[in-house]
């Protein structure tokens, strides 16, 4: 495929991924919202049909990161094909480990609808694991992203394929990221400064697709 057609379908993608990303992570919220495990286990067996749509979604989101691994990949592959490989294994291990939160999801609808049941497991003290467990494969999928796109947004600013602010800002919100999302997964931090960490993400991706799809890429620079 040519640069062009990449760029149109990196950012068809890159929209994607949001539209599909925050109403799975709403749903799931919504439906989960409650205190303590077994409040949380009842209330997802409440909202199943909830849970069922935020599962298919999540999956669907597994196959738009590797889209655009892909279509990333055949952007910048001309500038440095080392470090293109490199940003396009990260996006793709994003991809593989995002579908760990699905398999999960089905674990906490089976283990919501079967409480009541005879000869049920010991569903608060499992559904407690799989909680955190969904958490942290989530945050250690977003540090591949993180690290993908550190790598992809320095291709961008290295070739001069986009406006330089957009790069910058590309390069700024992936490393934030790259420091943060440890953090966060160690336990240093939490609530607020989680959704705080994202947003210079979020307004670079959609400015990014915008950019794509409208004006593409430029013909590769060496800066």
């Amino acid at each position: 495929m040519t640069r062009t057609t990449n760029a149109r379908i990196a950012g068809v993608t890159y929209l994607a991924y949001i539209a599909l990303g925050i109403p799975a992570m709403v749903l799931f919220d919504r439906a989960s919202n409650a205190q303590g495990t077994a409040a949380r286990l009842a209330r997802i067996a409440q909202h199943a049909s909830d849970v069922r749509i935020a599962l298919l979604l999540t999956l669907l989101t597994c196959f738009a990161a590797l889209v655009l691994a892909v279509a990333l990949y055949g952007i910048t592959r001309d500038q440095d094909r080392e470090l293109a490989v490199l940003a396009l294994s990260c996006r793709v291990g994003e991809g593989v480990l995002n579908a760990v939160g699905p398999l999960i999801t089905l674990g906490l609808l089976w283990l919501g609808t079967a409480a009541n049941e005879a000869g049920a497991p010991d569903a608060e003290a499992l559904g407690g694991l799989l909680l955190k467990v969904r958490g942290w494969s989530g945050t250690i999928s977003a540090t591949f992203f993180a690290v993908g796109s550190t790598v992809f947004s320095f291709l961008l600013l290295l070739c001069w394929m986009v406006p330089v602010p957009l790069a910058w800002l590309g390069v700024g919100a992936s490393v934030l990221l790259v420091v943060g999302l440890p953090l966060e997964l160690a336990g240093f931090f939490g609530g607020p400064v989680v959704w705080l960490m994202w947003l210079p993400m979020l307004v670079f991706e959609v400015a990014l697709a915008l950019w794509l799809l409208i004006k593409g890429v430029a013909v590769p620079e060496r800066g």
